[in-house]
């Protein structure tokens, strides 16, 4: 009720102070055009018209809705409106004198129509500007040390509207107080009264001689390779980063600061997008019963998200824990109700009956096999379930979709699985080496796709350290020279699509990773990115590797070789002979060893993958 009567009656006043303006402008137009010295006929029109010309020309402003503008915030547009406005009105006083025989000299309409419009112009101008100064907490012009100088990266129309947006928002703790951008054009200029002062090399020695608390990149149209970039040179300050997500935030110039986001670590290794080849993809997806296997995970719920678009016949979501199908299967009908023909199925990949029943009951013609247990140090402590779930479960769904007459199944493998030094690696490389098998007599299309970790992904380092920066740390990196693979869940998750659109039979697909990236690297950016310093904020601990652990990661076997495929982001490796009926026998005597007959896991894990070596320095647990 209060803001109510408040916002009434400053329109009130508003309204009073226009009618002294309006009338105060033919008067003082009068003194203007003969001097000083008024003819009384003058002095006599301008009384018998005051009240009927007061009502014409406030009527008008109303018309042009100078009275629901939020003067606050007034700008080129409202300074327009307010030309228009009484323009108009000082026309419609000139042909009411003209009508009614109570005309006025016509320099007056004209030298009335210059005083009222700056006039009013002015005083609502005014007004921002008063509010301006209170916004930015000058008293005595003094800045308050309360508030967070901010550094703006971008001089285009991005980097403008969120400067105004900072600006007119009193109640923010931030104030912009310098804009960096790489067009000499630009630099040396201002913007809303804030400088821009040199280019992006020059972040560093601006932070510094500015105080700047916070850096907000607002280049929504930068490659990922450009944010990188910047994101580079912005890491060796102790700023907090922001920046703004994407161009949808400024159709209509309409910005929000609550849009403007904390950096993450995917705008420091994000890779630019991923170009598909929807034709190819939708061929084999459209209008087609889609399987995804382990479908709540990371991989396998965001390769859910991928096929939705393509229209499939029905997508089965099939995991082993409810709680993740459960939120996919809303988020799918929440977007697509009952467009998408969506089926959630609770099953283990190990229960070969189970899957027997679902794949007779809806005879699938995609399968994507995504579910295995991934986490390194757990399975090396807990070899025969790695075996069971990574192994006997791929080999289940493999032969299901075998016996079923799926046309395209396709294996989400590891990096892992290359010379692997533990038992998850070793178990991703046998399913490998499975798929690959059947392939050799199977109409099915067996394929693989190999590749590192994933961004944010369930069991990621990433996770882990945001965790521990929360609870204020240490950051625990097993090794200061381990390094990995990364990239982004969307990224990984169309290029399994694209891939699978080229599998013939046996290939395993080798997804291009990028640069590997050192660990402790990654943290460091990441404990910055969160607005402490490194080793000073937040300590780093040194832990050693982890059982089963390497320093660096392999994305190919010394004699797999690789030829290119028609994406530029996809390689495969060369077919590699595998002998059918040897690989059954050794996986018979693989389960027995699992149900226990005595024999050391990891020393038949050597013998039935070559490359497998153990790190007994890494301590990896016995079966």
């Amino acid at each position: 009720m209060g803001d109510a009567l408040s916002k009434y009656l400053k329109k009130l006043l508003l309204l009073l102070a226009d009618i002294i303006i309006v009338n105060a402008s033919v008067y003082l137009a009068m003194i203007v055009r003969f001097d000083g010295a008024i003819p009384k006929v003058c002095i006599d029109i301008f009384y018998k018209s005051i009240i009927p010309l007061t009502i014409i020309q406030i009527a008008v402003f109303f018309v042009f809705r100078l009275y629901s503008s939020l003067w606050q915030y007034a700008s080129i547009d409202e300074l327009l409106q307010i030309a228009g406005a009484t323009l108009v009105a000082s026309l419609c006083a000139l042909l009411y004198g003209a009508m009614f025989d109570v005309m006025q000299s016509r320099a007056v309409y004209f030298i009335a129509w210059m005083i009222m419009f700056f006039a009013c112009g002015g005083m609502r101008m005014g007004y921002r500007i008063l509010r301006r100064y209170r916004n930015l907490g000058i008293s005595g012009f003094i800045r308050p040390k309360s508030r967070r100088r901010v550094m703006i990266i971008g001089a285009g129309y991005a980097g403008s509207v969120v400067i105004k947006e900072l600006q007119n928002r009193h109640w923010t703790e931030i104030m912009p107080v310098v804009v960096i951008d790489d067009a000499e054009k630009k630099q040396k200029s201002r913007i809303h009264g804030i400088p821009v002062v040199g280019g992006t090399d020059k972040i560093e020695e601006l932070a510094k001689r500015f105080g700047i608390d916070e850096i907000i990149i607002a280049i929504p149209s930068a490659t990922k390779k450009q944010m990188q970039s910047i994101l580079a040179k912005c890491a060796k300050t102790d700023c907090k980063l922001r920046t703004i997500p994407n161009m949808d935030e400024f159709v209509n110039g309409e910005v929000h600061l609550s849009k403007i986001r904390d950096i993450n670590i995917e705008d420091l290794l994000g890779r630019d997008e991923v170009n598909l080849n929807i034709a190819e993809i939708g061929g084999y997806l459209k209008n087609e019963v889609v399987m995804v296997t382990g479908g709540g995970g990371s991989i396998g719920s965001e390769l859910c998200r991928q096929i939705a678009k393509f229209s499939p016949k029905q997508l089965i979501i099939l995991d082993i824990y409810e709680n993740n199908a459960y939120e996919l299967q809303n988020e799918l009908l929440r977007k697509y109700d009952k467009k998408l023909n969506l089926e959630v199925l609770i099953a283990s990949v190990r229960d070969k009956g189970r899957l027997d029943f679902i794949f007779k009951k809806y005879q699938p013609g995609v399968v994507f096999h995504t579910a295995a247990h991934k986490h390194v140090p757990l399975m090396e402590s807990s070899p025969t379930e790695a075996i069971k779930n990574n192994v006997f479960g791929t080999m289940n769904t493999a032969e299901c979709a075998q016996k079923y007459g799926v046309k395209k199944f396709v294996l989400i493998s590891t990096d892992k699985a290359v010379n692997p030094t533990n038992i998850m690696g070793a178990s991703k490389r046998i399913a490998e080496m499975v798929i690959q098998s059947m392939s050799q007599s199977s109409k099915t299309k067996f394929a693989a796709v190999r590749f590192g970790n994933v961004l944010g992904s369930n069991g990621s380092v990433i996770p882990l350290f945001k965790k521990q920066i929360e609870a204020g740390g240490p950051v625990t990196v097993t090794d200061k020279e381990i390094t990995r693979y990364f990239m982004t869940i969307p990224e990984a998750a169309q290029l399994v699509l694209e891939a699978g659109s080229m599998a013939k039979g046996g290939e395993i697909f080798i997804l291009d990773m990028g640069e590997p990236v050192k660990i402790l690297d990654l943290a460091e950016k990441l404990i910055r990115l969160s607005g402490f310093v490194p080793y000073k904020d937040i300590k780093i601990d040194f832990t050693g590797l982890r059982p089963g652990e390497k320093l660096y990661e392999e994305l190919l076997m010394a004699d797999e070789g690789v030829n290119e495929t028609q994406h530029e982001k996809i390689c495969v490796g060369k077919l590699l002979p595998i002998d059918s009926k040897a690989m059954a026998k050794e996986l018979e005597h693989l389960w027995s060893v699992i149900i226990g007959d005595g024999e050391d896991i990891c020393e038949y894990m050597e013998r039935l993958v070559p490359t497998y070596v153990k790190a007994e320095n890494a301590g990896i647990a016995k079966g």
